[in-house]
Order: structure tokens, then sequence, then C-alpha cells
């Protein structure tokens, strides 16, 4: 859609990382190509030499940074309108069909394969060229994703992008480098830009993220070598943690990374918009389990302490349509004792003088949505089993739309790169966005080095989620 606003700070940033360089690359450009189309085929043309492409890229990249937002989607649409020559495709297809034996139809094959290929590719592959040029087609993508829903030439378009990007961000060309208080002022700035998870508040709290009894890694490219394409942070503990403002406590006492028998990974940021969709998550923690496992050699223990965004949203819809399986008799006996005196009794709607009594569903809906719930003991000892029990149902149970994948995208990720639900938490995150993401709820995900393999399997082949034996007993009622 061409009315979606383009990623926050995109184009500060991109504008930014306009060098000089560009710019006195850019002037040399031959003159008299006028139009963004006019630029493109100037630069398919490649007249001149190599010094000359680079130019007219670097004129052309220059072209789409300096536009508003509605310039830059005529410069993307543009750009997609260099497709395959339809006319070309067919008649090389029909010299396949007709080739008389298989060495005739291997030649015609090949020139299927090189009519096909559309123009754009060749445009985008020289913006490598300049400085630069991998983080300009990073962020153009980004752009891309942000407007191409109902238009199939952007799509089209980001399709040969993603393409190219993940070819060239495989991961064995990524490089996984530590991050810590002594790096680079910039890398840490950048740090906590992206961190999204759990917020990075202040100086202190990034420097005791960074702490001898802590760990951060990231994955990087060379041609972006000081951009973090993705990063995990790891806390060096005693036992799997239940609860992250514990964790991440300023105050808390610094442990002997020596003695840690747990390694729990709380916080996994993707940092680039533009490789959405381009997994390399995965790798990551494997990679930070080895390295770990060979630092410390008491570490037991793997595991997240991880959020569930979609627990809240999902347990409100389920409520709303009245979803009865959530509560037990006994339980939603225990609620309507438990409910503040000044929660209305009365059903939403029900005539004056007429008192209705609501549901235990509905009760529990309007619960949870009032604030400081939590705080109530009565209140909060009633939810407990009941939240409890609809996460483990969340989690193992409900799908997506294809079916079979964990409807949690964290979940999925987790459960993906071979991952088990291990232990649900209360009040795990008793921050707002905490209760606001999953009623205060977080999940320890639990890597055993031995069984990652089996369980990514079990789950990519057949859907099959991984779980401990109390989180089952949990879910059992829905399995």
């Amino acid at each position: 859609m061409s009315d979606v606003a383009v990623p926050p700070g995109f184009i500060d940033r991109a504008l930014r990382r306009v060098t000089s360089l560009w710019r006195d690359i850019a002037s040399s450009a031959p003159a008299g190509e006028d139009g963004i189309a006019a630029q493109m085929r100037a630069c398919l043309d490649a007249k001149g030499g190599e010094v000359s492409a680079r130019s007219r890229a670097a004129r052309l990249a220059q072209s789409y940074l300096a536009g508003d937002h509605a310039a830059r989607g005529e410069f993307l649409r543009a750009l997609a309108g260099f497709d395959s020559d339809h006319v070309a495709v067919a008649t090389a297809w029909e010299s396949v069909a007709a080739a008389p034996d298989a060495e005739a139809r291997a030649t015609a094959k090949a020139r299927l394969r090189r009519v096909l290929e559309p123009p754009r590719l060749r445009l985008l592959t020289q913006f490598t060229t300049l400085p630069d040029g991998v983080k300009f087609l990073v962020e153009l993508r980004a752009d891309l994703l942000a407007r191409m829903r109902g238009d199939a030439m952007l799509q089209a378009l980001e399709a040969d992008l993603r393409g190219l990007l993940a070819s060239w961000f495989d991961v064995g060309f990524l490089e996984l480098r530590r991050i810590d208080w002594t790096s680079p002022a910039e890398l840490l700035e950048k740090l906590v830009g992206y961190e999204a998870v759990h917020r990075i508040r202040t100086w202190r709290d990034l420097k005791n993220r960074l702490d001898s009894d802590r760990r951060c890694y990231a994955f990087f490219h060379p041609r972006m070598p000081n951009e973090p394409l993705i990063f995990v942070e790891v806390a060096l503990v005693q036992g799997m943690a239940a609860n992250v403002q514990g964790l991440l406590d300023e105050k808390a006492p610094l442990l002997d990374a020596r003695q840690a028998d747990t390694a729990v990974f709380y916080s996994i940021n993707n940092c680039q918009r533009g490789l959405d969709g381009i997994s390399f998550g995965n790798f990551l923690i494997k990679r930070v389990v080895e390295l770990l496992s060979a630092e410390f050699g008491k570490l037991e223990c793997f595991a997240t302490l991880s959020p569930i965004p979609g627990f809240r949203s999902w347990l409100e819809a389920r409520l709303e349509a009245g979803d009865a399986t959530l509560l037990t008799e006994d339980e939603a006996k225990a609620l309507r004792e438990a409910a503040p005196p000044d929660l209305a009794i009365a059903a939403p709607g029900a005539e004056a003088g007429k008192a209705v009594e609501e549901t235990a569903p509905q009760t529990l809906r309007r619960l949870i949505a009032r604030r400081g719930w939590a705080r109530v003991e009565a209140t909060s000892k009633s939810l407990e089993p009941i939240l409890l029990r609809a996460c483990a149902r969340y989690l193992l149970v409900e799908s997506g739309r294809d079916g079979k994948r964990a409807r949690d995208p964290v979940a999925h990720f987790h459960l993906s790169n071979g991952a088990r639900v291990e232990r649900l938490n209360w009040r795990g995150d008793i921050s707002e966005k905490g209760f606001r993401e999953a009623c205060g709820l977080m999940v320890n995900y639990r890597y055993d080095p031995g069984k990652i393999e089996e369980y990514h399997e079990a789950y990519a082949g057949e859907g099959k989620r991984a779980a401990s034996p109390a989180v089952r007993k949990l879910a059992k009622g829905f399995l």
C-alpha cells in the first residue's frame, strides 16, 4: 500500500549515509539523463565503462534518498517496471517445448532462464558497487515491505530483492562478534536503539547488561561491518530465571560467571527491517550455545526468558466469543467471589432494574482489563490457574492460519529452532507492557543441545511442539 509510512527514522539514517564519496561519484555521471526511468535505462545500457556505471548508480541512489514519500514510491514502481520481456519469454518457452532432443532442450532452457531474469536485478546489483550500497538495498527492501501489499509489481520486485539478499546474507558469510562495554560508542548506541524486547533506559542499564556475568553477541556482514544484523543478550545465572525485572535489576549482586549453571537468553532482536524473512536467528543461538559451553564448563542449562506477545489479544478474543472451556466450574465460582465489589455484575446492555448475571468469561475479560488487578491478592490468586492453563493451551495447541505453526510468533521462532516449552512464569514481567501483552506471564524455552535437531524436525515436519511434562499437564484438557 502506497500510503503506509516508511519505518521511523529510515530517511534520516539513509540520508546520513550518503557520503561525500557518493556525491563525488554521482557528480561524474554523464549529463542528459532526465527522469528516473531514463536514469535506470542509462544504468542498464552501461555506456562508458565501469566508472560511468558507478556514477550513474550513485546518482540514481541519490535520487531515491532525496525524494519524499511519494517520490520514493514512484522510484520503486519505475524500478519494478523493468521486468522480463514477456514476448522473449514466450518465444523461449516455445523453443523449449519444440526442442527435438535433450541437447537442444538444455540449450533452450538456458536461454529461457536468461530471458526470465528481469533487468531490474542488474540494476539492484549495481548499487552494491557503492560504499554502503548493501545497506542501501537492505533499507530499500524495508521501504518495499511497507508499501507492497496489494501491488503485484512491487511484490515481484521485493521477491527479486529478497532472493539477492538471502544469497548475500547466507550465514556462511556472517561474522559472530561479542559486544561488551569496550565496544565502540557508535555500536553501543545502536544496541540501545535496536533493543525492542526490554528497552534499555540508561547507560547504567546498558553497562549492567554487558557486565562480567552477562554476554551479548551479534551477527555482522562484511559489507555492513558496523551494523548488527541480529543480537542476543544472555545472563549467566544459577537456576532458570522466572522474572525479567529481577534478571535486569541493576542493584543485584554480581555473580561469578564461572559458577553459573544456566545461560538465560532474555532478549533477541532483529535489527534490520529489510532482512525480515531472511532467518539466521537459529544459527545465532546454536553458535552462542557452543561458545558459552566452551567458555564455561559448569553450564548445564540453556534457556530463554521470553515474552508471549500474542497471548492477551488471543485470550480476549476467546472470552469475547464466550469460550467457557477456559474456566472450570470451581474456577468460575472462585472468580466471582474474588471480583472487586465495584466490578459490575449486570451484563452490559441489561435492562434497567433487571440484573442479569454475567458469564464467567465476561467476568474474566473485564477483570483482566482492570489496571492493577495483579496487586489484589484474592484476584491474583483466583486468576493464576486460569491464565496459566489458558497460556499453555495458547502455546501448545493454538495455531496460525496454516493450522500447523504455533500462533505466537516468539513460540514459533524458538520451536522451529529446536527448543521446547519448559515452564510458564506467573508475574514473569510485571511491567505495563508485560500485562498489556501477556497478563504478566513469561515463558522459558529450553535448548537441549542433544535434542535440538529432534525437536526441530518434529516441529518443522509434523507441527509437534515439544514441551515439559509440567506444561503439558497444564494443557492436558486441550491436547
